[in-house]
């Protein structure tokens, strides 16, 4: 990938810096201002304890539909 020079006033460069956070690079700050969301930005925002009742959640939404699929097919069951 390539690269660019680009000019910033004053105003415009400092509000990029006091967005960019400490790892990120002023192209990672352009790409997240732009609207390009990155999964890493999620990274660490739940404690162990919410992901863990996202993870029984999302579980627990996944089996409803397969039971309830197994139960209308037992009910129309021919054979």
């Amino acid at each position: 990938m390539g690269t660019r020079t680009v000019r910033l006033d004053d105003e415009a460069y400092e509000r990029l810096a006091s967005r960019k956070r400490e790892g990120e690079s002023f192209s990672d700050v352009v790409k997240w201002v732009a609207g390009e969301r990155s999964l890493l930005e999620l990274a660490g925002i739940l404690s162990d304890e919410e992901a863990a009742e996202l993870e029984a959640a999302t579980e627990g939404g996944r089996k409803r539909p397969r039971e309830r699929s197994d139960e209308i097919g037992r009910r129309f069951e021919v054979f």
